[in-house]
């Protein structure tokens, strides 16, 4: 894998977390978590995926 995609992976890992991040604070997830004691699944897959696309990014930064 190129430096090129492996910075573009770890970018795109930190919108990811960004966007789940402010999904897990929102409104509806307030309501929810209230409800069910949990956060919307939204909120989960993009922090899962954020943080998963992040550490691909980073090993591929870290390989010679």
């Amino acid at each position: 894998m190129n430096k090129g995609m492996s910075v573009g992976l770890l970018v795109a890992g930190v919108i990811l977390l960004v966007f789940g991040l402010n999904a897990y604070h929102s409104a509806s997830s307030d309501v929810q978590r209230f409800f069910t004691g949990a956060p919307t699944d939204k909120a989960l897959w993009l922090i899962i995926l954020g943080v998963v696309v992040s550490i691909v990014g980073v090993f591929g930064l870290a390989k010679k």
